[in-house]
């Protein structure tokens, strides 16, 4: 019981520093998954990759066969994505703060199995996994075109 008199100041210091240690690990959002584990959703689930950026951003460069819906219409443009209303969406943005509001909207119009890409498109390039952009995607064209031809 003295032990506890004498160093109150210190047990305090360390019961308060393992609740913010374990803090994070509750309130993480189950929704968000990494780039690593979206590979593995879209491979094995088929999902669609609903990218929520503006069309602008997009045609810079995004994941190869998203769909770009922006945040600003994702709401009036639901109808689009009816058939996937129980099939898996993997939601994406460029840091993956839109995307979270994008999934809040989706959830909200009763879609089942929606998550989202931590860190957005940025921790999916960090990551160095593949990205499409228009310039990449008409080159592609051209060449299935000249080997169409011969």
């Amino acid at each position: 019981m003295d032990f506890i008199q004498h160093n109150i100041l210190l047990i305090s210091l360390a019961l308060g520093s393992g609740l913010m240690l374990i803090i994070p690990h509750i309130k993480k959002d189950k929704s968000a998954v990494s780039p690593a584990e979206a590979v593995t959703l879209i491979n094995r689930s088929n999902a669609l990759v609903l990218d929520v950026r503006d069309a602008s951003e997009f045609s810079g460069g995004h994941i190869a066969q998203a769909k770009n819906i922006p945040l600003t219409e994702l709401a009036n443009r639901l109808d689009e994505l009816k058939k996937h209303q129980n099939k898996a969406i993997l939601v994406h943005c460029q840091r993956g703060v839109r995307s979270a509001k994008a999934c809040a909207i989706l959830r909200k119009a009763e879609f089942t199995q929606v998550t989202h890409l931590q860190g957005g498109l940025n921790a999916w390039a960090a990551a160095k996994l593949p990205m499409m952009s228009d310039v990449s995607m008409q080159k592609a064209r051209s060449q299935q075109a000249a080997n169409d031809e011969t």
